[in-house]
């Protein structure tokens, strides 16, 4: 059942409202309708007015759909409504309309506090004394050590668990739901004792979850957050191992393994009561679930939930027009323009493997080696994960006011400056002072990280993709961002240990080659998508525009009033209430 047949006063709206927009750029949205609609079964009067529009028409791309498709006419004007809505909240309001929607999406996003938790636990091991000497070889210089293939097997294994579990999960989650997809893996996870298959479904639905229940100008700040989930967990790991670092049995490692259960119980419980997403519920026309999950995702007596299931209607259908069919398979995330979009969410995540993060947990095992003990390794290590957490908090008021392509421009850049100058001290030779310096680079680096590229990352990742084929694509990024991780850490243990290719700081020339080759990839290719709606971002992609003509329309939109009330030139009751 359509909209319009359920919510009778959408349809009574006016079709039409004065200009505010701007969505004309005649660089980037002449035309924009694709050309089977000049065929001849289309409508005679769509056709003529499409073919006729000339690269200055001011008219409004939505208007430009509504006469190409006369059905979504009665949505015109709630969904414009709805979508600037959205975009003229400030923070706090959005706060004040959405706390729901902030709860709910966080505790989806606390799964990956149990994912974080647990690849922790597998890279600590390493170099946990307990596991070194239950697991490890003998070394004459460098006590119990645990192999290079070994290592890599290990974490080649839950990175393979993650692949599997990724691609069911783009299956089974188009099919029922975000929600019960959650509650099955959790289920799985605890019941059968498997643990890296499901955790490529958390990776992936906490992400799509955040992105479809959040609004324009909070959406930043809870995408962001799935990263400081992970720290979370990681600081919360790194705080049981401290516990038993003077341990020598077996239960040393074996209880802060066993105690990544607890963890997942209470998710699974509250996962069993949170909302659908709308969006996937519109997507599979069920219009009357999805006002019921908006209504349970915001305060209803203050957000028009008609507008907001109109606007949701409006982008899926035109989304369905784009594409010239209602394909959701991975096939169609590599057709037409959906192809650049799922490149770009894959090279975002892909670079997150490459500009040497895998080196950041070595810090502690550096400053060991110039002299610190075990436990303080281990003290030192919370302290890492500690300035994570407030790099982290930082990133969110530069998202706000730096935008995402220019936030991950200047931390790529920061990020290749640190790992030149660690390189240049990894060939120093070996002592003390040297040590703590590249220790000290690393903490560096992984405050730079968590500040810039991890949180901007998933904001990307999210955003990118069109809403009909976000969990697709975003399943696919994650899969190359696996793959490359694959090779990262085969390489890197080879890198560090004193029994293979033992480069030690040298290895940051290596990851300052691959952090300069995405640095150029994002120069040219990555787009800026701060503050556009799903919809805007859908026509610049149609339009193929440049990285540039991102940022363009955003100025323009802005100089316009676009973005604030007193620019609207129209009566501003109509946002009074925000």
């Amino acid at each position: 059942m359509s909209s319009s047949e359920e919510s009778p006063r959408v349809t009574s709206l006016p079709l039409h409202y004065p200009e505010v927009s701007h969505l004309h750029d005649p660089e980037i949205l002449p035309n924009v309708i694709p050309k089977n609609l000049q065929s001849p079964t289309k409508n005679e009067q769509s056709t003529s007015y499409i073919a006729n529009l000339s690269r200055t028409d001011t008219a409004d791309i939505i208007d430009q759909f509504s006469i190409a498709l006369p059905e979504l006419q009665p949505l015109d004007y709630p969904a414009r409504a709805a979508s600037e809505a959205e975009q003229k909240i400030s923070f706090s309001a959005g706060c004040h309309l959405y706390p729901k929607a902030m709860a709910w999406s966080f505790i989806l996003s606390s799964t990956l506090i149990m994912e974080g938790f647990d690849t922790l636990l597998i890279f600590s091991f390493f170099t946990f004394p307990a596991f070194r000497q239950k697991f490890g070889a003998w070394t004459p210089h460098n006590g119990y050590q645990i192999s290079p293939i070994w290592q890599f097997g290990l974490s080649t294994a839950a990175e393979a668990g993650e692949i599997v579990g990724l691609l069911v999960n783009g299956y089974v989650a188009d099919r029922i739901g975000y929600r019960w997809t959650v509650v099955s893996a959790l289920a799985f996870l605890i019941r059968a004792n498997i643990v890296r298959d499901p955790m490529g479904v958390f990776q992936t639905l906490s992400t799509a979850y955040a992105a479809e229940v959040i609004p324009v100008k909070l959406r930043a700040y809870l995408l962001s957050n799935v990263n400081l989930c992970w720290i979370l967990g990681q600081f919360l790991a790194t705080g049981i191992l401290r516990t038993f670092v003077d341990n020598t049995s077996q239960w040393s490692y074996r209880i802060p393994f066993a105690l990544q259960w607890a963890i997942g119980f209470p998710i699974l419980v509250a996962v069993i009561f949170s909302p659908e997403s709308p969006w996937w519920l519109v997507r599979h026309r069920r219009q009357q679930q999805a006002r019921r999950s908006v209504q349970r995702l915001t305060r209803e007596s203050r957000v028009n939930i008609d507008q907001v299931i109109a606007m949701m209607e409006h982008t899926n259908e035109i989304e369905k027009y784009l594409q010239e069919d209602e394909g959701i398979s991975y096939l169609d995330a590599f057709k037409g323009v959906d192809r650049r979009r799922t490149e770009i969410a894959a090279m975002v995540w892909v670079t997150q493997q490459v500009c040497g993060t895998s080196l950041m947990g070595w810090a502690s095992t550096f400053y060991e080696q110039a002299g610190f003990s075990v436990d303080n390794a281990f003290n030192l290590s919370l302290g890492i994960y500690g300035l994570a957490i407030v790099a982290t908090v930082i990133s969110w008021s530069l998202l706000s006011c730096v935008g995402r392509r220019r936030l991950y421009i200047c931390g790529l850049s920061a990020l290749l400056a640190l790992l030149l100058a660690g390189g240049i001290v990894g060939t120093l030779p070996t002592s003390k002072a040297q040590l703590w310096c590249l220790g000290s680079l690393l903490l560096i680096l992984t405050f730079v990280y968590n500040m810039t590229i991890g949180p901007v990352c998933y904001v990307v990742v999210a955003e990118i993709p069109s809403t009909r084929l976000r969990m697709k694509t975003v399943v696919l990024a994650r899969i190359a961002y696996n793959l490359a991780g694959i090779l990262v850490n085969w390489m890197t243990p080879r890198m560090l240990s004193p029994t293979s290719w033992n480069w030690k700081g040298k290895s940051c020339f290596f990851f300052a080659g691959t952090t300069a080759l995405c640095l150029v990839w994002c120069y040219f290719r990555l787009p800026e998508t701060f503050g556009l709606t799903y919809l805007e971002i859908d026509i610049l992609f149609q339009r193929k525009a440049r990285p540039k003509k991102f940022r363009e329309l955003r100025a323009n939109l802005e100089n316009s009033g676009y973005f604030s009330v007193q620019g609207l030139g129209r009566d501003a009751s109509t946002w009074r209430r925000y």
